[in-house]
C-alpha cells in the first residue's frame, strides 16, 4: 500500500505552470517589463486574442504573472511578472539555449520574438 495517493512530480509540476502554447512567450516578453495587452499580442501575432487572454488568465492564476487595471476610459490593463514569475527566468534562458543549440545542431534557423542579450546578469531577453 501506498502512502500517498496523489503523484506530485516537480518537472510536471513545472511544465503544467509554463507549458502552454504561449506561456513561455509570454513570460519571456514580460522579463523584466510591464507590458499590455496590445503589446503582448504584436510580440506574439501568432496567438490569437482568445488563446492569449486564456493563456493569460492561467498564468495569473499560478501566481506567475500579475494583472493591473487602471480605473479609466478606456480601460488600461497591465501585465507583469510576480516574484515567483521572474524566479522562472534562468528556467526559461536554459530552454531557450537548449532549443537554439539544438536548431543549429539541425541546419535550422531560429524564427521567433524570443531573442537573448547580455547583461551583467546573465541572458535577459530583448524583444524587438
Amino acid at each position: 500500500m501506498s502512502c500517498c495517493s496523489e503523484y506530485n512530480c516537480p518537472v510536471d509540476t513545472t511544465l503544467k505552470m509554463i507549458g502552454g502554447k504561449y506561456k513561455s512567450l509570454i513570460l519571456w516578453h514580460l522579463i523584466g517589463s510591464t507590458l499590455r495587452f496590445g503589446e503582448l499580442r504584436k510580440l506574439i501575432p501568432q496567438a490569437t486574442p482568445k488563446m492569449l487572454t486564456q493563456q493569460l488568465r492561467e498564468l495569473e492564476e499560478n501566481n506567475l504573472i500579475s494583472r493591473t487595471v487602471y480605473p479609466v476610459v478606456p480601460p488600461k490593463v497591465e501585465y507583469s511578472l510576480t516574484d515567483l514569475g521572474r524566479s522562472i527566468r534562468p528556467i526559461l534562458s536554459a530552454m531557450y539555449a537548449w532549443g537554439n543549440e539544438y536548431l543549429v545542431n539541425n541546419g535550422i534557423e531560429a524564427n521567433c520574438s524570443m531573442t537573448v542579450i547580455e547583461s551583467s546578469n546573465n541572458n535577459i531577453k530583448h524583444s524587438e
